[in-house]
C-alpha cells in the first residue's frame, strides 16, 4: 500500500490510501474506526494495516490527488535519526577512510516538510546549501534491543528523504552539524509511505537526485555500508524507537559539496529525488534576504 498524509481546502490533516491518481480517505471509509492521522494509525499496529488493506480491496477512491496538498507521510514523528557516510561511493568522493562505526546525527521534526513544499533559507544565514538523496525507514512499533534477524518486523514502510544541509554551518567549529542540518524545511519527506510488504529488498533500490532536470546522484541502496537490519539493531541497543520514528539512511555520491567546482543550491532550483518503488519527492528552493 501507499499511504499519504494530506490537507484539503486548508482543513485538518487527512490519512489516505493511494489508488492510482485518487485517494481513499481511511477515516471515512472505515466509518471512523481508523484515525485521520498517520502517527495514530501506526500506533494501532498491524490490525490497522490489515483493515486498510481490506478497505483497499472493497472501496473505490474518489478524491483526486491533484485536489490536495501533500504533507510529510508522518508529519509529527518523535524523532528523525540520520546516518552519515553510509554509502561506499560517497565515502570515496569525500576521500575519507571507511567509518569504523555508523555516523549518527538528528534532524528535528520542526525541519520536516512534504513533497511540493518549498525548501527555504535566508542568504544571511547560509550560502552553501546542498542536497542529499536518501532512503527513509518509518518505524511501525516500539523497538528496543531488536536483533538484526527481527529488524524488518519493526518497519512499517519506506519513504524518500532529502537531507538538505547548510555546509558552511555544518562544518563550522562549535555547531556540531546541528544548525546546518536542522534549519526549518531542511528535511523533506515523501511523497508517500510505501508499506514494507511492497519492497522485496530495501538494499537493492535505484536512488537518484535531479537538480533542475540534471542528474546529480545516481546510485543504488546496495552501496550502503551499514545496512538496514544492522542499523536498527545498532540504534535500539541504546535508545527506544517509537511508531512513526524516521531513520534516514545516508546519501550516495554526487552531492554538490564535493564537485569541482562545488554546486550550491540557489533560489528557484527544483530538486527531485526518486527511489525505485517509492515515487518522486519534489521540492523547490526559496532564498530570502
Amino acid at each position: 500500500m501507499k499511504l499519504i498524509s494530506y490537507q484539503q481546502d486548508q482543513k485538518s490533516v487527512g490519512l489516505g490510501l493511494l489508488q492510482g491518481e485518487f485517494i481513499l480517505n481511511l477515516h471515512e471509509a472505515s466509518n471512523g474506526s481508523l484515525p485521520d492521522d498517520m502517527l495514530t494509525f501506526l500506533q494501532m499496529g498491524e490490525p490497522a494495516l490489515e483493515q486498510a488493506r481490506l478497505l483497499a480491496d472493497q472501496r473505490q477512491a474518489e478524491l483526486p490527488l491533484s485536489d490536495v496538498k501533500l504533507l510529510s507521510p508522518v508529519p509529527n514523528p518523535s524523532k528523525v535519526i540520520a546516518i552519515g557516510l553510509n554509502y561506499l561511493d560517497h565515502v570515496q568522493e569525500c576521500q575519507l577512510p571507511m567509518p569504523e562505526v555508523a555516523t549518527m546525527f538528528c534532524k528535528f521534526p520542526s525541519s520536516i516538510i512534504g513533497s511540493g513544499a518549498d525548501i527555504y533559507w535566508s542568504a544571511s544565514l547560509t550560502e552553501k546549501v546542498d542536497y542529499e538523496a536518501e532512503l527513509a525507514i518509518v518505524i511501525g512499533k516500539t523497538a528496543k534491543q531488536v536483533s538484526e534477524a527481527n529488524a524488518f518486523d519493526y518497519i512499517a514502510g519506506y519513504t524518500i528523504a532529502n537531507d538538505i544541509s547548510a555546509r558552511d554551518l555544518q562544518l563550522r567549529p562549535g555547531d556540531q552539524w546541528l544548525r546546518g542540518k536542522c534549519i526549518d524545511s531542511f528535511c523533506p519527506l515523501g511523497p508517500c509511505l510505501t508499506t514494507g510488504d511492497e519492497i522485496d529488498d530495501p538494499n537493492a533500490l535505484s536512488i537518484q537526485c535531479r537538480l533542475n532536470g540534471n542528474l546529480m546522484q545516481n546510485s543504488n541502496t546496495g552501496q550502503m555500508i551499514y545496512r538496514i537490519p544492522y542499523l536498527i539493531e545498532y540504534l535500539t541497543q541504546a535508545l527506544t524507537l517509537l511508531p512513526g520514528d524516521v531513520i534516514i539512511t545516508g546519501t550516495p555520491h554526487g552531492v554538490g559539496a564535493f564537485r569541482e567546482p562545488p554546486i550550491w543550491l540557489k533560489h528557484d532550483d527544483l530538486l527531485e529525488v526518486e527511489i525505485e518503488g517509492l515515487g518522486v519527492l519534489v521540492n523547490r528552493c526559496r532564498v530570502t534576504d
